[in-house]
């Protein structure tokens, strides 16, 4: 039986976030991408340790900041079905929009930017 290095399914470069509030971080995943969770480790006090989330075919993890390992904004891109579905979802949950969905000239993506309650960027995506 071969040993694998990596978690079935789990891309060899993942994304981490570290924020202040990260279950609020899962629901918006959650409800804005319909990420799945998939594993989760609490610290004794009952903030988020680790945690991991599947989006698509993507892990991101995360964690609740701490004093040794502060809060980090990051930009993020994800490729969706629908961008426009998907920004105005993101903005109803109360993320801030930064710019609406467009095609820019010579891309063939549709992109819109918001940034959500811990200062990250997100760039949602449709190719067309």
């Amino acid at each position: 039986m071969k040993h694998e290095f990596k978690p079935e399914g789990y891309n060899s470069a993942s994304p981490y976030l570290i924020v202040n509030g990260a279950q609020t971080m899962i629901d918006l995943l959650v409800s804005l991408f319909d990420a799945q969770p998939l594993r989760r480790y609490d610290r004794p006090d009952g903030s988020i340790m680790h945690t991991e989330l599947r989006i698509d075919d993507s892990v991101i993890m995360l964690s609740d900041a701490t004093q040794q390992w502060p809060a980090v904004t990051v930009i993020m891109h994800v490729y969706v079905q629908d961008v426009e579905k998907v920004y105005q979802r993101a903005l109803t949950l109360g993320c801030t929009a930064v710019q609406a969905p467009k095609q820019q000239e010579g891309d063939p993506d549709r992109r819109g930017t918001f940034a959500d309650f811990a200062g990250n960027m997100w760039s949602v995506s449709t190719q067309l």
